[in-house]
């Protein structure tokens, strides 16, 4: 028997026998001469209690479902800890706002995203305003070759000191790119185009983004941007003041 269905025979049961009220046990003196059901017997007046009473029905599959769902939110908070080290203190992840910042944000992006540009000001704003937040970045190249090659060229970036200088000016560029696009913005930066060609190729560089989709994959994201602060995870694009609770909330730890 599956688990909704489980619940809903036992909730209708248990509404079904309060009904009757239990005959033969509200009056001790009382002779019991009802036959004892069968099998089948309950069932069909369970079957006939729910066709009259269709809102025990509604309410178990909602009891059923709130069940569910807090089953599958505790199990994504376990995730999101056992991944702590990988999502928070990765090495090997570019860093925004301040390194030593008392509050993370870990946003899994694709520089292509048209979602994750829409964020994109909530995240300058919350640097701007707020100077212990930290922001880890996770790149998450989803939406093709050229995502993926912007995504191997901002870790070379980090690398050579100049990631926050190389996103800013590709998030402010059209999100149709190509690997042209993309060494063109490289050297308007300062970086060393030649050495990111040798760089990209290294196999640390596409080690990092597997990982990225490894955790993406356990944490079932299937889009960009998503956001985890602490072990709250909000998948998709969000706004400022969403991003400011989560935050406050990671900070007298609520979350």
């Amino acid at each position: 028997m599956g688990i909704q269905r489980y619940f809903i025979v036992l909730a209708a049961s248990s509404a079904f026998f309060f009904s009757l009220g239990f005959p033969g046990l509200t009056q001790t003196t009382r002779a019991v001469t009802t036959p004892p059901l069968t099998e089948s017997g309950v069932e069909k007046k369970i079957h006939d209690y729910l066709l009259a009473h269709p809102e025990v029905l509604i309410e178990s599959l909602r009891m059923a479902k709130v069940r569910e769902d807090e089953q599958q939110k505790a199990l994504g908070k376990a995730l999101i800890t056992s991944f702590k080290k990988d999502l928070v203190d990765d090495p090997n992840a570019p860093v925004l706002g301040n390194p030593a910042g008392d509050a993370t944000i870990v946003e899994f992006f694709d520089y292509r995203c048209p979602y994750c540009r829409q964020v994109e000001p909530f995240l300058q704003a919350l640097i701007t305003n707020d100077p212990k937040v930290r922001i880890v970045e996770k790149e998450f190249p989803i939406l093709g070759p050229a995502s993926v090659f912007a995504a191997r060229v901002a870790l070379v970036a980090y690398k050579q000191g100049k990631h926050k200088q190389f996103r800013d000016a590709l998030m402010a560029k059209k999100p149709k790119l190509d690997e042209a696009a993309i060494l063109e913005v490289a050297a308007e930066v300062g970086l060393n185009v030649d050495q990111i060609k040798v760089d990209i190729k290294k196999p640390e560089v596409d080690a990092e983004i597997r990982r990225n989709f490894q955790i993406a994959r356990e944490l079932k994201l299937n889009g960009t941007p998503a956001f985890i602060v602490g072990t709250e995870l909000v998948p998709g694009a969000t706004d400022l003041d969403t991003l400011e609770a989560m935050l406050d909330d990671a900070r007298h730890g609520s979350n």
